[in-house]
């Protein structure tokens, strides 16, 4: 078996990849990161209330599927959000990525110790089983989408799903998925946006090299809010203004005396310091004109 259930020291329950030798959400739990680092940190609540729904349902992108922690706790926290204003349903499309349906396949069959699968069993064994499904209770009204297969080679591809306006970006850390954190990745991801349509992106790394691929990929960077035993994560977008907390000149100068700042240019994990060519290019960048 790929995949074992852990406890962790708060006594929440997570999953642990065996081949990668990573805890999926390590620090406080599935749901209380997922929480924490997506739904609050993008204001995913106040954006799907506020979303009028004329041009589409709001679409989220979940990259990086796993157990269906952070796709299923957004589902929950809206729920209890439409229920609360009593608003009329929200329309959400969410497109889930990964390499393999495994992680969540697992989850079923440990449901009764990971709280944050409570009543969407049928609906994540319907996506298991058929890679689609509908969610359609308590004012959602959600229609959920597996794309499996490697990320980086599905933004190389045709566009074959629609822009996000929000992306939960999970996958394992550049250690263990070095092609999922390289400049080109974020170039790929970042040209699959709507211009037209404000996107923001939260991840749970904070590291320089991270951050750098990002903006040379054509996002802006901010600082992210802290998750559990991070004392900070990251959030990009397409628009300066959606970013709370921009990072700016004083980030720029400790990157410049950091070991470990160049970002991935290919699936090769390795730390350097940056290079002549990437300096110059996170100086033209727009977020520090």
């Amino acid at each position: 078996m790929s995949y074992e259930l852990v406890r962790l020291n708060n006594g929440a329950h997570s999953i642990r990849s065996l081949a990668d030798d990573e805890t999926f959400h390590p620090g406080i739990g599935p749901a209380a990161e997922a929480e924490a680092l997506y739904v609050r940190q993008l204001g995913l609540i106040e954006r799907a209330l506020s979303h009028s729904g004329e041009g589409g349902p709001l679409v989220i992108w979940d990259v990086g599927l796993g157990g269906a922690a952070n796709a299923l706790t957004a589902l929950r926290s809206l729920q209890r959000a439409v229920a609360k204003e009593k608003k009329q349903p929200v329309a959400l499309e969410i497109v889930s990525f990964d390499r393999t349906i495994e992680a969540a396949r697992f989850a079923l069959q440990n449901a009764d110790r990971l709280e944050y699968l409570a009543g969407f069993e049928p609906a994540l064994e319907e996506l298991v089983r058929n890679g689609r499904t509908a969610v359609q209770s308590d004012g959602i009204e959600a229609h959920w989408t597996m794309r499996r297969g490697d990320f980086p080679d599905l933004m190389r591809g045709p566009a074959s799903f629609p822009a996000p306006h929000v992306i939960f970006f999970d996958p394992h850390s550049p250690g263990a998925n070095p092609e999922m954190w390289t400049v080109s990745l974020f170039a790929n991801l970042f040209r699959r946006l709507d211009p037209g349509r404000p996107c923001t992106l939260a991840t749970f790394s904070r590291s320089s090299m991270a951050r750098t691929a990002m903006l040379l990929g054509g996002f802006y960077v901010g600082v992210g809010r802290a998750s559990g035993d991070k004392e900070e994560t990251t959030v990009a977008a397409n628009r300066l203004d959606l970013l709370n907390e921009p990072l700016g000149r004083d980030w720029l100068e400790r990157v410049r005396r950091s070991s470990s700042a160049e970002p991935l240019m290919e699936g090769v994990y390795r730390q350097s310091t940056l290079s002549d060519e990437t300096w110059r290019r996170l100086l033209a960048h727009p977020q520090f004109q």
